[in-house]
């Protein structure tokens, strides 16, 4: 597929909010997060410092650890260059604004949307790492990463030629949209989880990192349960896309979808087993955010497949 220059920025910002997540996952493993103790600036300077002696006055030295501050610096430039990006994306996509409307529409939403997450980092920061707020944070930037894949699809979508059988659509669809849900559904209740261990660490005197999660109670207990939701609704996912569409497009997303549900599945496990090592943190949330970005490109794919005559 040749690619014009609105594609070629939309998926490098998909890309790089992708990245992102992957940078706030490393903020949140290495508890970086108020690594910076001031928004906008860190430390009162638009550049941190390297050393407490650089600091400003009326700032505690007990506050600064230079590998944090710079984490959370990094992650807070990463966010000002998608925005940049999405604001590229925004003009390039004016001129879709007759032949395909939805492009420009999806393509303004995702630049409201990186405005308020802005603002929501900003507010994360202020209130301590208030967890619900990191958690609609963390649901927001998903929100923006589907918005900019409609987008790219849509302006793409007269490349894709693809004909299935209309039953085998159907099934396909179906168990496609019922993933979906489904991972959102286990993403909210791991978000729970994560806000259950939050406020566990945080205690005057909290337990144990290997006690963490033996700690968290039912919702972590749902979160396991759940996974099998998840797990049943990949396989029938990955046996209609194998088995009954012989299409090479949907062949390699089914395998990639389902593989990624077991890799969470491992990392889940290692989690709970292993005591929490930041790695299996990072790779738990970056896991997720491939995985909805995979299960909603194969929806929009069967769903532009449903729009072709069947030619049997």
């Amino acid at each position: 597929m040749k690619l014009n220059r609105y594609q070629k920025v939309a998926l490098t910002t998909v890309g790089a909010t992708i990245f992102l997540i992957f940078i706030g996952g490393l903020v949140r493993a290495s508890g970086a997060g108020l690594g910076c103790p001031d928004w906008p600036r860190c430390f009162g300077m638009w550049i941190p410092p390297t050393a407490v002696s650089d600091l400003p006055a009326g700032f505690d030295a007990t506050q600064f650890n230079v590998l944090k501050t710079w984490t959370e610096y990094i992650n807070r430039l990463i966010g000002v260059i998608i925005g940049l990006l999405i604001v590229a994306t925004f003009v390039l996509s004016i001129p879709y604004r007759k032949k395909e409307p939805s492009v420009v529409y999806s393509s303004g939403a995702a630049l409201v949307l990186v405005l308020i997450q802005g603002w929501l980092g900003g507010q994360v920061v202020i209130t301590g790492l208030s967890e619900w707020l990191i958690t609609l944070h963390m649901l927001l930037a998903m929100i923006i990463m589907m918005t900019l894949i409609y987008a790219v699809f849509k302006a793409s979508e007269q490349q894709l030629e693809l004909r299935i059988p209309p039953k085998t659509r159907r099934w396909l669809l179906g168990s496609g949209l019922l993933l979906l849900v489904i991972t959102f559904v286990q993403l909210s209740i791991g978000t729970q989880v994560r806000e259950a261990i939050d406020l566990l660490k945080n205690m005057d005197r909290p337990p144990a990192r290997n006690l963490w999660i033996s700690k968290v109670g039912p919702v972590d207990e749902l979160h396991r349960s759940f996974s099998w939701a998840v797990l049943l609704s990949g396989t029938l996912l990955f046996y209609v896309a194998r088995r009954r569409t012989g299409k090479p497009l949907l062949n390699k997303l089914g395998s990639w979808i389902f593989g990624l549900i077991l890799l969470q599945i491992a990392t889940g496990a290692g989690l709970y087993y292993l005591g929490i090592p930041p790695v299996y943190q990072v790779i738990h949330l970056v896991g997720v955010a491939i995985l909805i970005a995979l299960e909603f490109i194969l929806v929009l794919v069967v769903n532009r497949a449903g729009e072709q005559p069947d030619t049997g």
